[in-house]
């Protein structure tokens, strides 16, 4: 059985883009909780001003009661959005660490207040400094098929924006369809074009569910050879800077399809929906799982 990778995304990109805060115990529960449905690569946190997401202003205590008791289990990592958030992460002792960037100008401006070139000069010190280290490093592109400013983007400017992010260093391209708005013909065409400089195991698929079209666009990426998604359990998060957009593609729906497909993800389904049922209280929002909602109401 063919085994794919997810990397749960819950801790940092849901968490950052809820409303409620969570007390750094709850996280690290939540996280727990993951860790005993089977994750074995989880987002944990971002070094990022507090000011600025306080949702993430515990990354060190997180990360302090988090990677001695799971790191030797458990692949995870962190968004470093510039070098002095990268050596808070190593002193945190992270060995995975994630850089940002988008393919639309408007919107890497209006998210981290720089141009797409000044987003890669400000990375390039981290990736330098991760090849010393012996820190890998994952490249996430957002707006990767539409942005809400720009509207629909080329697959050419995805394709350049990931080899030049390959070429400074990253070991895995995540492919951000922000928005939520694409169906599997665009996300085909989108890969057609990437698949022809950029191998398959170098690409990861972030997909999100404003418009219920996650699965299947999860789906028609499988058939062209990717074997690496982003979810996030209960389908927690979202992005700010897009009105109307849903959550991360919801890491119980991801696993009941490629289950039912065939594959195997290492990911207890059962144990993932009290994950996140535990979450549904602690943000005291009702979360938007199809499954999680199928499981808790046959429940």
């Amino acid at each position: 059985m063919e085994t794919i990778k997810i990397t749960e995304v819950g801790p940092r990109d849901g968490l950052q883009n809820e409303k409620s805060i969570l007390s750094t115990q709850d996280k690290f529960e939540f996280v727990t909780r993951l860790v005993e449905s089977g994750a074995k690569h989880i987002e944990l946190t971002s070094f990022v001003r507090k000011d600025r997401i306080p949702q993430m202003g515990d990354a060190s205590e997180l990360a302090a009661l988090v990677l001695p008791k799971f790191g030797s289990q458990v692949q995870f990592s962190c968004l470093t959005p510039n070098p002095k958030g990268y050596e808070a992460a190593l002193a945190a002792g992270f060995k995975e660490v994630a850089v940002f960037t988008a393919t639309s100008e408007s919107f890497t401006k209006k998210n981290i207040n720089m141009t797409v070139l000044e987003s890669f000069s400000s990375f390039q010190p981290i990736f330098d400094n991760a090849k010393k280290d012996g820190v890998k490093v994952r490249g996430y592109i957002s707006t990767v098929i539409s942005c809400p400013y720009e509207g629909k983007i080329k697959p050419e400017k995805t394709l350049e924006v990931a080899e030049r992010l390959l070429d400074a260093g990253a070991y895995e391209i995540s492919l951000g369809e922000t928005i939520g708005v694409a169906v599997p013909s665009e996300v085909e065409s989108l890969l057609e074009v990437l698949l022809k400089k950029i191998q398959a195991s170098s690409l990861n698929c972030h997909f999100h569910d404003t418009y219920g079209m996650a699965i299947a666009n999860a789906k028609q990426a499988l058939t062209m050879g990717i074997r690496s998604f982003d979810s996030s359990a209960g389908g927690l998060g979202g992005c700010p800077y897009a009105k109307g957009a849903a959550g991360n593609v919801a890491t119980e729906d991801l696993v009941y399809f490629l289950t039912k497909e065939g594959y195997e993800t290492g990911i207890n389904l059962e144990t993932l929906v009290q994950v996140s049922q535990f979450m549904e209280s602690k943000l005291d929002r009702n979360l938007n799982s199809r499954t999680y909602i199928a499981k808790k109401n046959v429940g």
